[in-house]
């Protein structure tokens, strides 16, 4: 067990934990942000990053300084915190996004991680492979065993207590991404960054950035913290911290607002074309988009990124309180909607359904049914898999309406899309309290339906009678042979003729 990271709350993947950094001293919050800090140009000072957006934690460049003669001087002189004025803790990479952009760095894991030490580094990083999406399996292989022999280089150096980076390739075979990660887990290092998903994101390939997640993910035991790096864009931050990610590195927020772009959690708008500011952080109530055009350009630069970070950094409190309210869901769906990848995303992320049940609570806030995606939720993959522990016997009316009166079966359960059925006595129960929409889609009912068959396949011996509410024809058909279905009004009003053979009317004419 990693000791120095504590998981403290959760809903689906996604976690509320605390990482501890010994060097710096300092405990961080996760999910959290590390702004990317270039020690070259102060767009955001980082004791701003620290005293006006609550950043804890930063990344730099520890091998741009290193090639830097003064910056290299400074920091070996004065040390990291005090080059850069930041109390939190320092994450600093090797040089390996050189190495993936140029194609050659002159730097070791030995001497990069030695470098980072010197510096004071609280978080370093070793000479990894970033092997790029679509790569040949070959290559990707033969990358990936380059960056295994790079983790043996780092785990060999003594590093005092100065946290380690195992960083998880493997392009887009998510096979590669679990061996990766399980080979990672197995060592002693500390932190464990998916990396070269950043041309996925900037290609918007949400669904293959989701399959790189979920194959690292189960290579890793859930004491591993996750960082994925190059990723901060407030859009897709809910979607990466259901699939279990801690940590989020950017330079967005700057390189957008050099380039007059506006961060949103719904995309990217550029300053030209808003005729206002849909933000209530300091930048946007005190300035309009006209205030901001009429800046000098690298007075616009700095608002403009001073207003990314705050929109990023109330994002991850806002998925944060979804966590804790256990609604973190709820979030990615109304996130799904604000793109067609991000949707992609999304739905990429229920096909590892059985993958997220497994961390998910059992029990927590309401359940909100609010698209077609939310037939294939955890809940209702728990539920169905749960309905083997219930207890059938005799004949037994699985009904969408009330408890119906008489005996004519033994017992009545109800059955609610998209869960299925389940005892009356469940009813109060988390998730069968869902607010479902009065007009369902087809993929509820036919949930509903696997659920009634999932049953009746537990329960060979028992008569089932299925009293619908008008269910589609493809939801029909997934219910077994064996159950006698009926319209809900037609079995309401025979059991209502059998309670009454006479008829009102008659039983009153009888008075």
């Amino acid at each position: 067990m990693r000791d120095h990271f504590e998981i403290r709350d959760g809903d689906l993947a996604g976690r509320i934990g605390r990482l501890e950094v010994p060097r710096a001293g300092v405990t961080v919050e996760t999910p959290a942000l590390l702004p990317v800090v270039n020690p070259n140009i102060d767009t955001v000072p980082p004791s701003k990053l620290e005293s006006e957006f609550g950043a804890e934690i930063l990344i730099t460049n520890s091998y741009i300084i290193k090639k830097n003669s003064h910056l290299e001087k400074e920091a070996l002189d004065v040390g990291l915190h005090e080059m850069l004025d930041f109390h939190g803790a320092i994450m600093t990479d090797s040089g390996s996004f050189q190495l993936a952009e140029y194609g050659d760095i002159d730097t070791t894991t030995e001497e990069i991680l030695q470098f980072q030490y010197d510096i004071g580094t609280d978080i370093a990083t070793p000479v990894d492979i970033p092997t790029p999406p679509d790569a040949d399996r070959e290559d990707a292989e033969s990358d990936l065993e380059i960056t295994k022999q790079a983790l043996a280089d780092a785990e060999a150096i003594d590093t005092g207590d100065m946290l380690v980076n195992a960083p998880v390739q493997g392009s887009t075979y998510p096979d590669l991404r679990e061996e990766a990660a399980r080979h990672a887990y197995d060592t002693d290092l500390d932190v464990f960054p998916v990396g070269a998903v950043v041309p996925m994101m900037n290609d918007y390939r949400y669904d293959d950035m989701v399959d790189a997640i979920a194959g690292a993910k189960r290579g890793l035991g859930v004491d591993a913290p996750v960082h994925l790096f190059g990723a901060g864009h407030p859009m897709m931050l809910a979607l990466a911290v259901a699939m279990g990610c801690d940590l989020f590195d950017s330079a967005a927020y700057a390189l957008y607002a050099r380039d007059g772009r506006y961060l949103t959690v719904r995309g990217t708008e550029h300053l030209e074309d808003l005729d206002y500011l849909p933000c209530t952080c300091p930048v946007c109530s005190e300035h309009s988009p006209d205030d901001l055009r009429a800046m000098g350009s690298k007075t616009q630069e700095k608002r403009l990124a001073e207003h990314n970070l705050y929109v990023t950094f109330a994002e991850l409190r806002r998925i944060k309180q979804a966590i804790r309210d256990g609604n973190l869901m709820e979030l990615v769906e109304e996130r799904a909607r604000s793109h067609p990848t991000m949707l992609d995303g999304y739905r990429a992320m229920l096909d590892h359904v059985a993958q997220l049940e497994r961390e998910d609570p059992a029990s927590k806030g309401a359940f909100f049914y609010v698209s077609n995606e939310s037939s294939y939720r955890p809940e209702v993959a728990r539920h169905h898999d749960r309905l083997d522990r219930l207890s059938a016997e005799g004949t037994i009316l699985l009904t969408e309406g009330g408890k119906p009166s008489g005996d004519e079966y033994d017992e009545a359960w109800r059955v609610v899309p998209p869960f299925g059925p389940f005892p009356r006595a469940l009813s109060e129960t988390y998730p069968l309290t869902a607010e479902v929409p009065k007009r369902l889609d087809r993929d509820a009912y036919e949930q509903a339906a696997r659920g009634v068959a999932r049953l009746v396949r537990e329960n060979p011996d028992v008569d089932f009678t299925l009293a619908h509410d008008d269910w589609p024809a493809s939801a029909l058909a997934l219910v077994p042979e064996s159950v006698e279905t009926e319209p809900l009004s037609t079995v309401t009003e025979t059991l209502a003729a059998r309670a009454d053979p006479l008829g009102s009317d008659d039983a009153a004419s009888d008075e």
